[in-house]
């Protein structure tokens, strides 16, 4: 009887330990955005554990036909989705789809719109709810918002691109590939890949319907093929990840409201002859490294950021233990770097050094065609 105790005791030490580990939030919880036609089901939930980086499945999330991008509300209680999917005549037909988050993580889904044009690529809401669908094929930019009545509503207001650019195959025509709203200010910034610009809007909040700003673009090299962008905690400078042409443009956003081009500066190093396009792009969370994906070398750039002279310097690869990084996310205190491989199945995990920018591999983990990351703020 004396053994059997002291298992016991054994065993409620361990579970204890166990449970303290986690009410201590050491678990960092985020969704997964997929492709479902080769095994997948939707939207998944996984964590990594913010003491020793090692990665866990939660499982399926929720059913959902190619939630190939995502975003959550500033509150946390809404994500969305965009649904890259076709119609039964095979032709191109997107939706942008809005859930419910309760308190342990759970999805339920709210309804669905259509998109307002062919596969919508990315999606983006500010803390108003306003939303944005990024159309890549449809060359259009689109607005919605979440109704007081907790639902998704359809397209109030939309824009066609115009016009194509030098790559042949890739820019025959517009291809809206991501909307950016600026953290501290009233403007909109739209990627055009096809263009080689960036559109600038405002939302009439009259009409509730997008307009040019006073200056409507940027322009960039032709054949750069805009992709993402993300902005500097000092609302002074925008990094545009350019997919063509493997660059990161840094743009000067003047005190006149006005841009400037002050560097183009490749994510490959100068021996690299193979194929290559960029993907994702982050800040740390004090903005002095960026992070670019790059796909065909397999890697992530790291960058260093001078607020003084607003240069950045490219430091150091790092090989992401996969093929095709479509995307990556920094976990919320910026601790981690874990970035999707969509061509190989898997999410890889690595330690960030806050001082140097610099990554550390510290796990990795099975997932079906994962191409976008999702954590919530905190």
């Amino acid at each position: 009887m004396q053994k059997i105790s002291c298992l016991f005791v054994l065993l409620n030490i361990a579970l204890s330990s166990q449970a303290q580990l986690h009410l201590s939030g050491s678990l960092l919880h985020f969704y997964v955005g997929t492709y479902t036609d080769t095994g997948s089901e939707g939207i998944y939930r996984f964590g990594i554990d913010a003491i020793s980086g090692k990665l866990h499945s939660n499982g399926l999330a929720i059913l959902s036909e190619n939630p190939s991008y995502l975003a959550f509300s500033k509150d946390g209680k809404n994500l969305l989705s965009v649904r890259e999917t076709k119609d039964e005549n095979n032709q191109s037909m997107g939706y942008v789809e809005l859930f419910k988050v309760d308190d342990a993580g759970n999805l339920s889904s709210v309804n669905k719109v259509a998109s307002g044009g062919g596969h919508p690529c990315h999606v983006a809401i500010n803390e108003e709810g306003s939303v944005l669908s990024s159309n890549y094929t449809g060359g259009n930019v689109a607005l919605m918002r979440i109704e007081p009545s907790g639902e998704l509503s359809e397209v109030l207001s939309s824009d066609q691109h115009k016009g194509q650019g030098p790559v042949i195959g890739r820019q025959e025509k517009p291809h809206v590939h991501s909307a950016l709203f600026e953290p501290k200010g009233k403007r909109i910034f739209v990627a055009d890949l096809g263009i080689d610009q960036v559109k600038v809007y405002t939302i009439d909040k009259t009409t509730f319907s997008l307009k040019p700003n006073k200056y409507p673009e940027i322009k960039l090299p032709p054949g750069s093929g805009p992709r993402h962008m993300t902005i500097h905690p000092n609302g002074k400078l925008l990094f545009i990840a350019n997919e063509l042409s493997s660059c990161v443009s840094v743009v000067q956003l003047l005190d006149n409201g006005n841009f400037k081009i002050t560097e183009s500066v490749s994510t490959l190093p100068a021996d690299f002859l193979r194929a290559n396009t960029c993907a994702d792009i982050h800040l740390s969370p004090e903005g002095n490294f960026l992070y670019v994906s790059n796909r065909g070398m397999n890697s992530i750039a790291i960058f260093s950021v001078s607020e003084k002279d607003m240069k950045i310097k490219l430091i150091s690869h790092e090989d992401t233990k996969g093929e095709m990084p479509r995307n990556f996310a920094l976990t919320p205190e910026g601790d981690f770097l874990l970035v999707a491989n969509q061509n190989t199945n898997n999410i890889v995990a690595f330690r960030r050094n806050a001082e140097t920018g610099l990554l550390v591999f510290t796990d990795q983990i099975n997932a079906y065609k994962p191409v976008c990351l999702l954590f919530k703020k905190n």
